[in-house]
């Protein structure tokens, strides 16, 4: 697998609607509010935040309300993400948990993924991230 380039405009773009995202993030009960954006390989470009909800298990992540936008805008038979970038308010590390990395690698076997701490960004490719992935046949 080879991961797609991104030029500097590209990452500072993704990094910027992350950011942006964060801001409209619902998170009462955690106050931990995390934005994404992605880019698709047609190179439109969605966000998202993480809502949660007060049964836990029906929260969604940041992540996966970007893709989940996108597939809606771009079909799922051809929305495919070339990046991703997840931030958090706090401007530590944030690595996506396992679903929402499981959900990225469907529409992204090749992405780039953007994790920002401070003043350091992280360009971590897909399979680095989920090393095994689970897929079907």
């Amino acid at each position: 697998m080879t991961s797609f380039n991104l030029a500097p405009e590209e990452k500072s773009r993704l990094l910027e609607a992350a950011r942006s995202a964060v801001q409209k993030a619902y998170a009462p009960y955690s106050g931990f509010r995390v934005g994404a954006a992605i880019l698709t390989n047609m190179g439109n470009l969605f966000t998202g935040c993480n809502v949660e909800n007060s049964s836990y298990g029906l929260t969604i992540c940041a992540e996966r309300t970007a893709i989940v936008s996108a597939v809606a805008q771009e079909g799922g038979d051809n929305m495919r993400i070339r990046a991703i970038a997840v931030v958090n308010e706090k401007g530590t590390y944030c690595p996506p948990c396992g679903a929402c990395r499981q959900v990225m690698f469907e529409f992204g076997r090749d992405a780039i993924i953007l994790l920002q701490e401070g003043d350091s960004l992280k360009q971590v490719p897909m399979a680095e991230l989920l090393p095994g992935a689970f897929q079907l046949g």
